[in-house]
């Protein structure tokens, strides 16, 4: 959201302008890091034009992929171990980029570098491109001096989420295409051809099948009642949608999503592997355990999981320890609690966890590769199965009217 400011600098000059903010003190505490004090901050008038408008919604306005990120964090290392200035990166990689949302981002940056805020700070400011770990990691980077090595790790992090995405693509390819096939073909025959045959059947006026009446009575109800089903879909759809927005909601369907049969435990080794890796990708840039799980449950697309994790930090600040907050915790199976307990007692908690997330990335991969295996059975039965009530549900009576014509 835009705001027109108007203050007082050091020398008691007026100052005004247009800030990007989430809300009025976001605007004020910019305002005060650049040494200026706010008299007015009010919303900007709407005077956007019909394309801005329909960029802001959240279905048209750009968004910067992984890959564009990956590129992104390659280009920053190269360019920060060779010295270069940050603004004059930033203002350079804006101008290159071909993502026009991270093209914004990066201006934005620039000009809040310009400023004087530090570079997590201003990417904080573009949450819709860098999320909570990006923005963390940076911190730490600046902190100790090495920014480099900060983008470095991001790329790899970013690299094998690109690569498991690409996996669960992959596998479901199949399966998605088998069902939209289905449903299609049911469409077409409850609406096109039971219709054609149920004009035949009645011309001849024959007793029908118990399984021909229930088809015909299905076709019936779809072609009658089609808009009131359409409706009825897309209503289901938006109040889905409404409840998994609510944070109750998500958490539930989140925990939902982790029970179900085959894809269930495919989500859970992902969540885990990339907890471990995360986690151990902070604990390693020297982030405190608190901090480390604040970032990691922040930027864990799973809110069930990501719930816990706060619960651990809770109880690490009570006074426990790694080990018996996980436990407590109830989500993590026994592989990764001793390697946790063996971290501990080492002092290597970081490299533990790399293991758990390199062992786990493994059983992803087996598990992705026989997902195909395991879920086509399921769908070639589902397919006997619609296919044998159809041919049934339509050659029965053409059958007893050829047995009762011999007759």
């Amino acid at each position: 959201m835009r705001f027109e400011y108007r203050g007082r600098n050091n020398k008691g000059g007026l100052e005004q302008g247009v800030l990007d903010a989430g809300t009025r003190d976001g605007v004020a505490a910019e305002l005060q890091r650049r040494g200026i004090t706010p008299v007015s901050v009010e919303p900007e008038a709407d005077q956007s034009s019909l394309q801005e408008r329909f960029e802001n919604i959240s279905l048209f306005k750009p968004k910067a992929t992984l890959d564009d990120l990956i590129v992104f964090c390659r280009q920053m290392y190269a360019l920060a171990k060779a010295g270069i200035p940050i603004i004059r990166t930033m203002r350079g990689l804006a101008e290159t980029s071909k993502s026009r949302a991270l093209s914004e981002a990066l201006d934005d940056i620039a000009d809040r570098l310009e400023a004087g805020t530090t570079m997590a700070t201003a990417m904080q400011a573009n949450p819709e491109v860098f999320s909570e770990l990006f923005v963390a990691m940076v911190h730490v980077g600046e902190n100790t001096g090495r920014i480099d090595d900060a983008f470095s790790r991001l790329s790899k992090i970013l690299e094998l989420e690109r690569e498991t995405k690409r996996r669960i693509k992959q596998a479901t390819r199949y399966p998605i295409f088998v069902i939209v096939a289905l449903t299609a073909a049911l469409i077409i025959v409850n609406f096109f051809v039971i219709p054609q045959f149920t004009a035949t059947f009645e011309r001849l006026g024959a007793d029908l099948p118990f399984l021909t009446q229930v088809l015909i009575m299905t076709s019936d109800f779809m072609t009658t009642y089609w808009p009131a089903l359409l409706g009825g879909v897309v209503g289901a759809v938006y109040a889905f949608r409404r409840w998994i927005a609510t944070e109750y909601g998500r958490m539930k369907w989140d925990h939902y999503k982790l029970r179900t049969p085959i894809l269930g435990p495919i989500l859970e080794q992902i969540a885990l592997s990339r907890f471990s890796r995360n986690l151990a990708t902070t604990l390693s840039a020297g982030m405190p355990v608190t901090s480390a799980l604040s970032v990691v449950a922040d930027a864990n697309d799973n809110a069930w999981i990501g719930y816990h994790i706060h619960e651990m930090r809770s109880c690490i600040e009570r006074g426990d320890s790694l080990l018996r907050a996980a436990r407590e915790s109830g989500m993590f199976p026994p592989l990764i609690l001793q390697m946790i307990s063996v971290g501990e007692e080492t002092g290597a908690v970081d490299e533990m966890l790399i293991n758990v997330a390199d062992f786990y990335d493994e059983e992803v991969d087996y598990s992705l590769n026989r997902l195909s295996e395991s879920i086509e059975p399921i769908l070639l039965v589902g397919v006997a199965i619609l296919v044998l009530i159809l041919a049934l549900g339509v050659f029965l009576p053409i059958w007893d009217l050829g047995s009762a014509a011999i007759n």
